[in-house]
């Protein structure tokens, strides 16, 4: 009885003492990834708190005092480095990986610094158009609700199509063009309430919690990245504590509830990590709508050690989601939905990968992936025809249900042939089943005479396809000065049978030690989006595919960059960029229409069939970045994009993209104040300011909408009209406690979006029940807050 009272108190934290805390983590080379023995890790303004890490490049810090520290690291031969913002508390250990860079010529006296890892990418392929981040930054900005996706809308070239959803919009590109991938597999839309050919959603359903350090690319990706022309997310789940068991609770509006525990795994050095959430922001009345959402998911990434046989891991995700649109609750302004109309939405996905790391000698490995997907969504809406008349009458207006599944098979091989050359190659084998069904009596005529349109079964498909691609890069140092990077990517679509090969191409020239200029050059490649590709059209009294056979579209990017280290802790970045896209799917007879349009709402144009690859755009624009990294307790980044997007459909006509913002605005800055008698406990300040050019639109086409009884739109002039511009201004408050005694720590914050209120615009649509267009606003001004206990 005794022994299990003292492990209940052992679990809630009653037997530390921590007044102090404690940073560890693995050294590693940046070139083969392999452990660095012997390195010294040192907490900057105090040697006497140093340690060397062992033959596993792991090392340990204790006795770390609380708040912001910075660690430098050095080890002969390789370049010094240094790790900043480190948030040290009494709740839990810091984890953190450090790559050392060897130094170009051993012989060199001089000591080389690489500076902050911050500043650089994880991926040592990418040298253009990538930006490193944070899990901290993710839940440090104001107005991001713990969402990955609206932390990178900060970043220049980036915007969120509006507050509704965390669709990403790079450099003018439709957010279908994005590639997720998580510990190096290509996974579904990681976000709730996702459907089919979406790349995001409402709500994420990634932890931050459980994130390493990633990278996001916008352009000219290296040779590993592919079905993918505007950006790829390559994120990383971090490792459990390998030494301590630890745990969190935490509740905010929209992360909702959560629960997260880590700690070692069996004797050889393995370790868990695990999460479940669950949201309650409709609850709130938080949603900006006033149907109540639901939603939960789970993460965990599971280390098993290292063995004879290699390092083995599992890790996952898993999320579900429903909303429930009932006419009769709803009110007329609502942006989702329609009094005449119930509409019930569910949606779910799940992603699990055994990842498997083999050493090969001193200077390679082999990491394989065997993973598994699943991605579903159904969609069910009865419309009230009739409305609010004797003969109301209540029909199924649309019926969709989707599920995707696939198999994953990823294998690369990392070689640092010498300190001048790293050699990379790979393949990913990805083995899809897609059972897609749409019926609906939108746009429909009414062929049976019964005074309604017909219910007409618009996608029928249940079948399989592979998606097969090969690469190989190399990164060569020439100089001190200069770095070439070269690879080839080859994608093949069993659909069309079509492959394609692809050239990837980047070099980065460091003028001295402040200045760099950088290029890169891409030519990407991507299949039109699913629910395009599968449409049904009725030829002789039988439905047929016909947009089945369409091109992989094809974009080549160019990129230039200057990058400059204005001062100790401040960075400038400047990119330019022209992007040229090909073979968009569009109609076989002149018209506004194209794919590039697509892909920034909750579904697809259901009445786009015999489409041909002739459709071509472009999105040029420069860039510009100032950031200060968090130190001397503040932060501040500014970053504005100056850019324009056009398409042609098939009248060759040059349009407006429906992203074609023009210009992208964010100012954000932070302060953190010790406070309190010991000064180890934290209040701050954040805000964000957001401006950007409106969304061009197509206007509706009133008078035909009428007589029609739905709405059209007037594509003659299709994206010929734009919103005002959209601002916002956010300001968040947050108080950190570490306890003075135990291993606890608790963190609170409130985050005031919108704060004056401002009016943006959802959309301009028609009603139908009142014959007229009404203007839909975005969510006005709308609290959120969060508060976390680590213990």
């Amino acid at each position: 009885m005794k022994s299990i009272f003292l492990i209940f108190f052992n679990f809630f934290g009653l037997i530390f003492y921590a007044q102090t805390g404690t940073v560890k983590g693995k050294i590693v080379d940046k070139q083969s990834e392999k452990p660095i023995s012997g390195a010294i890790v040192s907490l900057a303004g105090n040697d006497n708190i140093q340690a060397v890490s062992d033959v596993e490049g792991v090392f340990k810090l204790t006795n770390i005092p609380l708040g912001r520290q910075t660690l430098n690291i050095r080890f002969s031969g390789y370049e010094d480095t240094s790790i900043a913002d480190l948030d040290v508390t009494t709740g839990k250990d810091n984890l953190v990986t450090i790559a050392l860079i060897e130094k170009f010529n051993t012989l060199d006296e001089i000591v080389v610094t690489s500076g902050s890892s911050k500043a650089k990418p994880i991926n040592k392929m990418a040298l253009v158009s990538t930006k490193q981040f944070t899990t901290e930054e993710v839940t440090r900005f104001a107005g991001g609700r713990s969402d990955v996706a609206r932390l990178v809308s900060n970043f220049a070239g980036v915007s969120t199509g509006d507050d509704s959803r965390n669709d990403i919009v790079v450099r003018g590109n439709s957010p279908s063009g994005m590639l997720w991938r998580i510990e190096g597999m290509p996974v579904p839309s990681p976000n709730h309430f996702s459907t089919l050919g979406t790349t995001g959603g409402p709500v994420s359903a990634l932890n931050p919690n459980l994130l390493a350090n990633s990278d996001f690319l916008t352009s000219a990706f290296p040779a590993e990245y592919g079905n993918a022309i505007s950006g790829v997310f390559d994120l990383s789940f971090r490792k459990g504590n390998p030494d301590n068991y630890e745990f969190m609770i935490s509740a905010g509006a929209y992360p909702g509830l959560e629960f997260m525990a880590e700690g070692p795994l069996g004797k050889k050095g393995g370790s868990f990590v695990a999460s479940a959430r669950y949201g309650f922001v409709g609850i709130l009345g938080l949603a900006g709508t006033d149907a109540q959402p639901n939603y939960s998911d789970i993460s965990f990434n599971v280390d098993l050690g290292k063995s004879k046989l290699g390092n083995f891991s599992v890790f996952g995700i898993y999320g579900t989601s429903d909303i429930d649109f009932l006419g009769d609750k709803i009110d007329k302004e609502d942006p989702f939905a329609a009094q005449d109309e119930d509409g019930y939405v569910t949606s779910g996905f799940a992603s699990i990968g055994l990842k498997h790391n083999l050493e090969i000698g001193t200077k390679s490995y082999l990491k394989t992936i065997i993973g598994a997907a699943n991605s579903k969504n159904s969609y069910e809406n009865y419309r009230y025809f009739d409305y609010n008349t004797p003969s109301e009458n209540r029909l199924p207006f649309t019926d969709i249900n989707n599920a995707e599944n696939r198999i994953t098979f990823s294998t690369l091989f990392n070689s640092k042939i010498s300190k001048k050359i790293t050699f990379r190659a790979g393949l990913l084998f990805e083995h899809y089943n897609l059972d897609a069904k749409m019926t609906s009596r939108e746009r429909q005529q009414d062929s049976d005479g019964d005074g309604y349109p017909d219910f007409v079964q618009l996608i029928d498909n249940n079948g399989s396809y592979n998606i097969v691609q090969p690469f190989a890069q190399g990164q060569f140092r020439l100089t001190e000065k200069l770095t070439f990077n070269a690879g080839i990517h080859g994608q093949y679509f069993s659909i069309n049978k079509e492959f394609v090969v692809e050239p990837r191409t980047a070099l980065s020239y460091a003028v001295n030690s402040k200045n760099t200029i950088s290029f890169g050059y891409g030519m990407h490649h991507q299949s039109v989006p699913v629910p395009i590709l599968f449409l049904n059209e009725s030829l002789g009294g039988s439905q047929v595919q016909t947009n089945k056979n369409l091109d992989l579209v094809q974009s080549q990017h160019y990129v230039l960059g200057y990058d400059v280290r204005l001062a100790q802790k401040w960075r400038g970045k400047v990119e330019v960029y022209y992007q040229d896209i090909s073979k968009a799917g569009v109609e076989s007879f002149p018209s506004s229409y194209s794919t590039l349009t697509e892909g920034a709402d909750f579904g697809y144009s259901i009445d786009k069939t015999s489409l041909v690859s002739k459709g071509t755009g472009n999105n040029k624009g420069i860039e510009f970045t100032v950031e200060k990294f968090f130190s001397e307790g503040y932060y501040a980044l500014f970053t504005t994009s100056l850019f324009e997007s056009k398409y042609k459909g098939s009248d060759n006509v040059e349009r407006n993209s429906p992203f074609n913002n023009g210009y992208v605005v964010n100012l954000l800055g932070g302060k953190e104040f010790k406070i309190g008698k010991a000064r180890k406990n934290v209040f701050s300040i954040d805000t964000k300011f957001t401006t950007a050019g409106g969304r061009y639109y197509t206007p509706v086409d009133l008078e035909a909408s009428n007589n029609a009884g739905y709405e059209i739109r007037d594509d003659a002039n299709a994206f010929s009209k734009q919103y005002d511009p959209y601002l916002r201004l956010d300001i968040k408050f947050g108080v950190k406690f570490n306890s003075k005694t135990k291993k606890r720590f608790h963190q609170f914050y409130i985050d005031f979006q919108n704060v004056t209120n401002h009016t943006n615009v959802f959309t301009l649509e028609y009603n139908r029940l009142t014959n007229s267009i009404n203007q839909k606003d975005q969510i006005g001004f709308s609290p959120d807050f969060g508060y976390k206990f680590q213990f």
